[in-house]
């Protein structure tokens, strides 16, 4: 009987072949995790901006049910000077600095509001999304 001393080369490449496939799947694996916690984030941030404004309309009462706050998607908000404008321009300022190409509106409908968040969560310019 013989010892056998050492690996064959096919043996090696089928290793090797396994092995690749192995670490491909983790890329893989990876690349995705990296992008569903970018959209978690995101939607973190978009929650926490949409808590914000309905704080500062909350502290502008009267204001806001006037309908002061009231401001649609792409129309930029009033360069005024009273509480309800300043907090707009912060708001769409914030929208603009925390999530890519952000935007925000507010209905006002009595005592009902809506505070609408937008931005784009395209990675690859081949599927736009729209939160």
């Amino acid at each position: 009987m013989q010892k056998q001393t050492g690996f064959t080369l096919i043996e090696v490449l089928v290793t090797v072949v396994i092995l690749a496939v192995g670490l491909f799947g983790l890329a893989g694996l990876q690349a995705t995790s990296l992008k569903f916690n970018s959209t978690a984030y995101q939607r973190s941030q978009a929650t926490s901006l949409a808590y914000d404004i309905a704080d500062r309309m909350r502290a502008n009462v009267v204001a806001a049910r006037g309908g002061n706050y009231d401001i649609a998607l792409g129309v930029a908000a009033s360069g005024g000077t009273t509480l309800a404008a300043i907090d707009l321009q912060e708001w769409r300022r914030a929208l603009a600095n925390t999530l890519p190409s952000g935007t925000g509106s507010i209905a006002v409908n009595g005592n009902v509001f809506t505070i609408i968040i937008q931005w784009n969560d395209d990675r690859d310019a081949a599927n736009v999304q729209s939160f």
